[in-house]
Formats: structure tokens, C-alpha cells, sequence
């Protein structure tokens, strides 16, 4: 998923990775397409996830990795880095999500009262999400039960209720157009008519709808 998404950033573009698989897309770009990726903590211009020889303890992303920086990166203030969000300057946001509507609606936050669970509430992603230009996500097509996480109406409370236009699963990559999601790609050992049973809510099918490869 996290390589899927990192060869669909467009070059140039400013992009915030939200907790979880979308941090991992920053390793999946190339260093000519120039893509500014930003962390809330106030981090500007870093690259990919550190290894344990290359990271440095005072240089994280908000989901507590350490990441490398690209030469220019720069360190804000906390509220700095939220002011770089709400003033519209994303091109891009990638969540996790629970549920994703065919209307461009999602959700992605709970509430837990579990030990040690200190990721479960909304954090940043209200501001992420009413600022970008694009929402795109990363999530299972389906639940432990099987069933499926892409539906007509979300039926958690939602996060936003639009501006979602890309969804990459373990098993496709979908894009949501004029109030529909549409099949772009399908992983590999399944079919497109494996996809559209796991799917619930219509899925058209891209006519250049093609395997992933990577």
C-alpha cells in the first residue's frame, strides 16, 4: 500500500503521512520529484524512515519514527506547523481509515479506553482533512469478519464528510469520482470480480483497470 501510494505523489507536491502505513510511502519516492513531505510535530522535508544505524533521537515523524531529512528540511513550532496545514498549502493527506462512502466521506478515529493506547482519538486529522486539496487513504477492503470497509455510507461517525479521491487497500487501488468508486488497480492473485463481491457499494470498473505491479 505505502509503495502504491508513494509512485502516485505527483512531483512537486506537499504531502502530510498520517500514522501507520502512510509514513512508510515516503521511501517510495523518487529524490527528483521534489515531494515536501510535513509532520505535524514540525518537521519540514524529511524522507524516508530511518534505519536503527541512520536515525536520530531528536528527529521524528508524528507517528513516533525516526525519519531522515532531505537537504533544506527545516524544524517549527509546533502551531507553525499547523498554520502550514490550515493555510491550504497541502496538496495531499494520507490516512488510515476504518470505512470509506462512495460520497468522498470517512472515518478514522475511536475512542479507547485500552492500557497504553494513546493513538485512538481524531489528533490532527480534523485539520489535515479540512485544509488539503486531496484526501487519500490507506486501509483493509475488509473487515476481520470479511466484511467490507468500502460501502454506500459510512456507518461510524465521520471524520469528513468529503474530499476523499484515492482509496489504496490491501487488494485495490480506487478512486472515488463524482459520487462512485471506480477500480483502478487490483493486487495480485485476485480478480476483479473478487474485488467488486469484497466491495460494499457499486464499483465501476476503470476500462484501464490493470493488475498492481510494483
Amino acid at each position: 500500500m505505502a509503495a502504491v501510494i508513494g509512485r502516485r505523489l505527483r512531483p512537486g507536491s506537499v504531502v502530510n503521512l498520517g500514522i501507520g502505513i502512510p509514513t512508510l510511502a515516503s521511501g517510495y519516492t523518487r529524490e527528483e520529484d521534489d515531494i515536501l513531505f510535513t509532520s505535524e510535530n514540525g518537521v519540514i522535508g524529511y524522507g524516508r524512515v530511518a534505519t536503527p544505524e541512520e536515525g536520530d533521537p531528536d528527529v521524528w515523524n508524528a507517528g513516533g519514527q525516526q525519519v531522515t531529512l532531505v537537504p533544506g528540511a527545516s524544524f517549527v513550532h509546533h502551531a507553525d506547523s499547523f498554520a502550514l496545514i490550515r493555510s491550504g498549502r497541502l496538496d495531499v493527506t494520507v490516512l488510515g481509515a476504518y470505512e470509506a462512502a462512495a460520497d468522498g466521506s470517512f472515518a478514522n478515529w475511536r475512542l479507547s479506553n485500552s492500557a497504553f493506547d494513546n493513538l485512538g482519538g481524531i489528533g490532527g486529522a480534523m485539520d489535515l482533512v479540512a485544509s488539503a486539496k486531496e484526501i487519500w487513504l490507506a486501509m483493509e477492503h475488509t473487515t476481520r469478519e470479511g466484511k467490507p470497509r468500502l460501502l454506500d455510507a459510512c456507518t461510524l461517525p465521520v471524520t469528513s464528510p468529503r474530499g476523499v479521491t484515492l482509496v489504496v487497500t490491501d487488494i485495490a487501488v480506487v478512486a472515488v469520482r463524482d459520487g462512485q468508486f471506480v477500480l483502478e488497480e487490483y493486487a495480485p492473485g485476485y480478480t476483479v470480480e473478487e474485488v467488486v463481491s469484497l466491495t460494499g457499494a457499486p464499483l465501476q470498473v476503470s476500462p484501464d483497470v490493470k493488475e498492481i505491479a510494483l
